[in-house]
């Protein structure tokens, strides 16, 4: 029997009497059949038994038959070899032709079987598409991990990480011995199970370390943050194309590798308001993301940055980067003085080379295989691997960087050469950072750290008090200065206001004067008017009449247009 493709190819046009589904030519197949009305149960018939070759000198061509359709193989038929020949009835009579009468219970098997056959169709499309979706999935996990690895994992190994994986519960169960876990590290870790390798460390992690309940993150569920908006949407996108370019998975613009770092990075941004996105960050999402899926990564990303504590050096301020290069510095100058001195010789800080190793975990630069383990070391022993990494680094290239003889040549061979490893100086630099233990001396560094920086503060303050003492009498003098010229202005106002003091008490003076002449005046003037009035009530009427006719002229005019004078009364 075919494959369930060839059935689909077969029979989804009707045209399934070409072949047979075992494969046959269609040189061995007769030509399609014109079929009549057949009832709804045989089309289902149709669409799920096979073909057969129809012997055109037994019927009509007008005619077919549900017999004529069974399955037939393209030389002979066998009824033993068919699933649907027990339940027909045999062939008819040899001389006249004809075929036995089928009845009820005959067509009743056809459908059932029919049915089972239809059922069992469906099931294998269900299985076909599953198949093809775990081919999908395949296909994007190899093309994930498709990097070289560094070191082979040997068959105990392998055993030893299958058996620490497969133990139920394993966040809540007793933590895994440090030094069997350090010695299977040293081994190797299997490259198809690295993801669950780390989720393993990460629990295993928070089981012995607690984190103040200041510095949890926060717990907002990852789903949740990919529905909002962030502010450094662009600068996301931006990096998303600088991001592994070389690698299958996340070249392809806005392909599924690009989509889901892009999801990871904004989901960090919203939730790590204080850091939101820097750069960087985005070379530690992408590998996480080629080992495990984008839930599993956000969880892995956020024990980074939260219980490891890088991100730290991610803030705005960048003290805690500030304090990796001095200690990285001090590191050089205490191992490996011909190489701090030859560096400090041409001023090149650390800041130049390590600041991306330190913010990106060494994935911008470095092979994946070597950055995957890194990755497996740095989430079993903390923090401190990123310095112990760096300082292989610079240790076994000493000599080459002392050749070096100009700021130029030193700084091309700390960006391009180094990161350029062999597989064996990637082997030989694991190797060594497994055996290297400088956590004292890390943290005596980070305390040295702020003790200059309060003692450069204290410096800083006392210079600062010797001038501001100078500029405070500078000041104090010119506020004197300042005093006396307002005190000099003061008294010229004072004198400006006595003056006009008394030039406003003159104005009252008078006008008091003014007002008591007006009041005088307007008595006289009553005066008179009474005299007035007690005049034309001693006067005749005539008289009185004549004075009135005398104001009512009117005054005649001279010769230049003005009114004559007129001689007054005695």
């Amino acid at each position: 029997m075919g494959s369930l493709a060839d059935t689909r190819t077969l029979w989804s046009n009707g045209e399934g009497r070409k072949r047979t589904l075992s494969g046959c030519s269609s040189d061995s197949v007769s030509a399609p059949l014109n079929l009549r009305k057949v009832s709804w149960r045989q089309k289902i018939f149709l669409r799920v038994a096979s073909p057969m070759n129809k012997p055109t000198s037994m019927q009509h061509p007008d005619h077919c038959d549900v017999m004529d359709l069974l399955p037939l193989s393209p030389r002979t038929f066998d009824p033993s070899l068919d699933p649907l020949a027990s339940l027909l009835p045999t062939s008819g009579d040899p001389f006249t032709g004809k075929r036995p009468k089928r009845t009820a219970v005959h067509y009743r098997a056809l459908w059932k079987t029919a049915i089972h056959q239809q059922i069992l169709l469906l099931r294998m499309e269900k299985e076909n598409q599953r198949l093809e979706a775990s081919r999908d999935e395949l296909h994007i996990r190899k093309m994930k991990l498709d990097y070289q690895e560094v070191g082979t994992c040997i068959k105990d190994v392998l055993a030893f990480w299958d058996r620490k994986l497969s133990v139920p519960g394993r966040a809540k169960v007793v933590p895994l011995d440090k030094e069997e876990v350090h010695n299977a590290i040293s081994k190797g870790v299997p490259k198809g199970r690295r993801g669950e390798v780390w989720l393993l460390f990460s629990q295993q992690h928070r089981l012995r370390h607690r984190l103040p309940p200041g510095r949890h993150a926060p717990d907002t569920p990852y789903q949740d943050l990919l529905k909002q908006l962030t502010a450094q949407q662009h600068s996301i996108l931006v990096d998303l194309g600088r991001t592994f370019p070389t690698h299958q998975y996340f070249s392809a613009q806005l392909g599924a590798g690009q989509l889901s770092l892009y999801n990871l990075l904004k989901a960090y941004s919203l939730l790590d308001t204080e850091v939101g996105y820097c750069q960087g960050i985005s070379f530690v999402a992408g590998i996480l993301l080629l080992h495990m899926s984008e839930d599993q990564a956000f969880d892995m990303l956020k024990f980074l940055m939260y219980d490891l504590g890088f991100r730290r050096q991610y803030r705005p301020d960048m003290t805690s980067l500030q304090i990796q290069m001095y200690q990285l510095s001090r590191l050089l100058h205490d191992y490996h003085r011909e190489l701090y001195n030859h560096l400090e010789e041409h001023e090149i800080c650390p800041s130049l080379y390590a600041a991306p190793w330190f913010l990106t975990l060494f994935a911008s630069q470095f092979p994946l295989g070597f950055v995957a383990r890194i990755f497996d070391i740095l989430f079993a022993q903390g923090s401190e691997v990123i310095f112990k990494v760096a300082l292989c680094l610079l240790s076994s290239h000493e000599g080459e960087i002392v050749e070096c003889d100009s700021f130029e040549t030193i700084v091309d061979y700390l960006k391009t050469t180094i990161p350029n490893l062999t597989h064996t100086q990637m082997e030989e630099t694991i190797s060594k950072v497994l055996d290297m233990d400088i956590s004292k001396q890390l943290h005596a560094y980070e305390v040295e750290y702020h003790v200059l920086q309060d003692e450069t503060v204290d410096a800083v303050l006392q210079s600062n008090n010797s001038d501001r003492l100078d500029k405070l009498e500078k000041t104090n003098n010119q506020l004197k200065k300042q005093n006396m010229d307002l005190l000099e202005k003061l008294q010229a106002a004072r004198q400006k206001i006595q003056s006009l003091e008394a030039t406003v008490g003159n104005f009252l003076s008078r006008e008091s004067k003014m007002k008591h002449m007006i009041r005088s005046l307007e008595q006289e003037r009553q005066s008179y008017q009474k005299t007035i009035e007690r005049m034309r009530s001693c006067l005749p009427q005539d008289a009185l009449a004549d004075v009135e006719m005398t104001h009512m002229v009117k005054p005649a005019q001279g010769p230049n247009g003005k009114a004559k004078p007129t001689a007054k009364k005695p």
